[in-house]
């Protein structure tokens, strides 16, 4: 268990974060020139992009497999989805993993990273531009991810998170030009970005809560047609190693759909799963 202060340090206030800001500043401006230089062709190699490296990626990687070990597959498809997930421009491996285990350990209590209860705009995105930077610091969030801190490869991934994305950019630009470049890596990563900060920020105001646990999350439907099943956030809270976030039929969960067909295959393995009349769904609604 992390010691209180520490979370705390982890999400105290300090100046902005100068080069932070530039790079999102310059990623927005980016995107809004991408909507000027539309094409089919751009908006569905985009949106393949967007499931690799979100869905797959953050998701299905860095959330539910590395985060809360909701599942197990092949060492290499586990390093594949980080691989994915530093696509996103959101961290390393270790570094979002830390960050999210402090969230669930005090969620919307003094020291959350990101509660809106500091504020709307700060649990959206304000804790990256003010808050204390450990992008690459991977030697100190690795006290809160030791199981991946002792994978090489992870510790190599988090410290040069931002490897994959040049290459990848590099790729894209020579080979489909400055439009496809503006569309599946500036617009892409900006789309990517606000879908997983709105899960930081909307789910925790804006929804219905099944479950009457001691945080404010709540599941926020269009959070979670856009973020592949992210947005059943009160579900996910009441059972944070349940793979399975959209408890009911009607709470369309895509990374969950994809998690039963690994399973089917026999490529994932151990999954765990919560239901809406579990044993602890009974307890805690009472």
């Amino acid at each position: 268990m992390v010691k209180t202060e520490t979370v705390v340090q982890a999400a105290k206030r300090q100046g902005l974060n100068k080069f932070t800001a530039v790079v999102l500043v310059l990623l927005h401006i980016a995107a809004i020139a991408a909507l000027f230089r539309f094409s089919w062709k751009s908006l569905i190699i985009s949106v393949i992009f967007y499931y690799i490296c979100t869905g797959l990626g953050i998701s299905l990687g860095y959330h539910r497999l590395h985060t809360h070990r909701s599942y197990k597959v092949p060492l290499w498809l586990e390093y594949f989805f980080a691989l994915c997930g530093t696509l996103t421009l959101e961290g390393g491996p270790i570094f979002w993993v830390a960050v999210h285990r402090l969230h669930h350990q005090l969620s919307d209590q003094p020291g959350d990273p990101h509660s809106p209860r500091d504020g709307a705009f700060w649990s959206h995105v304000g804790w990256i531009l003010w808050g204390e930077t450990n992008h690459n610091n991977t030697r100190v969030m690795s006290k809160y991810a030791p199981d991946l801190a002792k994978h090489k490869f992870y510790v190599w991934l988090t410290s040069y998170h931002w490897v994959p994305n040049v290459i990848l950019g590099a790729i894209v630009l020579a080979l489909g030009g400055i439009d496809l470049f503006l569309w599946a890596m500036c617009l892409r990563i900006v789309f990517g970005l606000h879908a997983t900060w709105a899960v930081n920020s909307a789910t925790h105001m804006f929804g219905r809560r099944r479950f009457n646990i001691r945080d404010d999350s709540r599941n926020t439907w269009w959070i979670a047609l856009i973020s592949f099943g992210e947005g059943w956030h009160n579900n996910h809270h009441a059972h944070p190693t349940s793979a399975r976030h959209g408890l009911a039929w009607y709470e369309l969960d895509q990374s969950w759909l994809l998690i039963k067909a690994l399973a089917f295959f026999g490529i994932a393995r151990n999954v765990k799963v919560a239901s809406v009349n579990s044993r602890i769904a009974e307890r805690e609604a009472a």
